[in-house]
C-alpha cells in the first residue's frame, strides 16, 4: 500500500498525481466514478465500457413492461423533485 497526497483547489479540484494516473489508465477526458462505502471508505473507480454490450443490465430491469409515456412521465416527476430539492 502507497499513500499519494494532493491538495484540493478552492473550486474543489485536485491534481491526480502522474503516478496514480498511470496506474488508473487515465487520461484527460475520462470519467472517474466515486465509491462511497458504507464504513465511510472512498474508492475511485474508472468506468471501463469497451462495447455497448458490457451495459447490458447495468439499469437494472423491470417488474413488467413499461410504455413509453409512462417512462417518460415517471422521468418528469423525478425531474421536478430534483428541482424542488434544490430550492
Amino acid at each position: 500500500m502507497r499513500k499519494i497526497a494532493s491538495t484540493l483547489s478552492s473550486k474543489g479540484q485536485i491534481t491526480i498525481p502522474v503516478e496514480v494516473r498511470k496506474y488508473l489508465g487515465i487520461k484527460q477526458g475520462d470519467k472517474l466514478s466515486f465509491v462511497i462505502e458504507d464504513e465511510g471508505v472512498v474508492r475511485v473507480v474508472v468506468p471501463r465500457y469497451r462495447k455497448v454490450g458490457d451495459l447490458i443490465g447495468a439499469a437494472g430491469s423491470l417488474k413488467k413492461p413499461m410504455s413509453w409515456e409512462e417512462m417518460r412521465d415517471i422521468a418528469r416527476e423525478d425531474h421536478v423533485k430534483e428541482i424542488m430539492k434544490d430550492e
